[in-house]
């Protein structure tokens, strides 16, 4: 970041737990500034401005996006509600960085990518362990062959839902589900080192009684004869991990959202996070550690729009939602195939 250049200047839309660690973690940077928040309720967006440090507080979503002071929004509203204002952002001239799952299907993505092109924002889905320095590293590892040609991928996450009573995540009607929660990121990650969209997809699940899956997992086919497995769930101790297998070697990460150097000296309990290469296929072949830079990712995702944003880098925008694309309809696709029990084919 120039020190010439004057940082993005960041409206929240609502005032969730995750819009506190965001701005919280993007604090520090040159790079990004928080400069207004937005809640349905005035005072709520009062008490959230005055907690963290931020200058102006709107009582209505409407109200932050005509504020000529903001440039982007970050929006992590429940997961319903994102195609409708991430739309609303672009067209009120707002680029918009959108908390993941960037929509409930292929259908709402199109349109959100769509209204932003029309407006000629920007529209980026902010999955923090996508700007990690791990994430980096892992793929430079792919690219130079490490592991040879990608034959499959495993990727998992799930933890314990406390106090499920009450939570979004348990409500159908605001995209809940370890599908949306959890499995869009093991499937984020599948795509971004198997480098497209399945041809279809095999899935089986447990549910609540609300409606919501509590456990999905799922086998993705590939036109090439490849596959990879998903599995995601609410009701397990935290886990988190990708395997990715290739003709040479193997690799494996945690690609988890915030990382440190040293396990409990955090203030924020982030953690130490897995990067592993074997270069060879017997298991004799030890394991290489990657070492790689660590911080919070939601500042990481904030540099990195902000950056594409001032460099007015619609190329890197559209590989990134042609990924979200491929994404939204994989993940339709494999909650079509749990609740039917039989294969669907992803219209990527």
């Amino acid at each position: 970041m120039s020190s010439s250049a004057p940082p993005l200047r960041i409206g929240i839309l609502g005032c969730a737990n995750i819009a506190r660690q965001f701005s919280r973690d993007v604090a520090p940077s040159p790079a990004v500034q928080v400069v207004a928040v937005a809640s349905r309720n005035a005072e709520t967006a009062a008490a959230f401005a005055a907690a963290q440090g931020i200058g102006r507080h709107h009582g209505s979503y409407e109200a932050l996006l005509a504020d000529e002071g903001v440039d982007a929004i970050y929006l992590p509203l429940p997961n319903s509600l994102h195609a409708e204002w991430a739309v609303k952002a672009a067209q009120a001239g707002k680029h918009v960085l959108c908390e993941k799952p960037l929509a409930l299907n292929r259908r709402e993505a199109q349109a959100m990518f769509d209204a932003a092109s029309a407006a000629r924002m920007m529209l980026l889905e902010a999955y923090p362990y996508y700007f990690q320095p791990q994430t980096r590293d892992m793929l430079a590892l792919l690219a130079e062959g490490a592991i040879g040609e990608v034959r499959s991928a495993q990727a998992s996450f799930g933890f314990v839902l406390a106090n499920a009573q009450g939570n979004i995540r348990m409500n159908p009607e605001l995209g809940g589900g370890a599908l949306l929660d959890a499995g869009s990121y093991a499937l984020s990650a599948i795509r971004l080192v198997m480098g497209c969209a399945p041809q279809r997809v095999t899935a089986d699940a447990s549910w609540a009684e609300s409606g919501v899956d509590i456990s999905t997992m799922a086998t993705l086919h590939y036109a090439d004869g490849r596959r990879a497995q998903l599995s995601c769930a609410m009701d397990t101790a935290n886990h988190r991990n990708l395997l990715v297998t290739g003709s040479k070697g193997t690799l494996d990460s945690e690609y988890l959202n915030h990382t440190s150097d040293v396990a409990g000296t955090h203030p924020f309990g982030y953690l130490p996070s897995q990067l592993r290469v074997r270069r060879g296929t017997a298991n004799s072949v030890p394991f290489e550690v990657i070492r790689s830079a660590t911080g919070s990712g939601f500042r990481f995702a904030a540099e990195a729009f902000a950056k594409v944003v001032r460099e007015r880098d619609f190329d890197a925008i559209g590989r990134a939602a042609q990924a979200s694309l491929d994404n939204a309809a994989t993940l339709e696709a494999i909650a079509q195939s749990a609740r039917s029990g039989g294969a669907v084919d992803v219209t990527a």
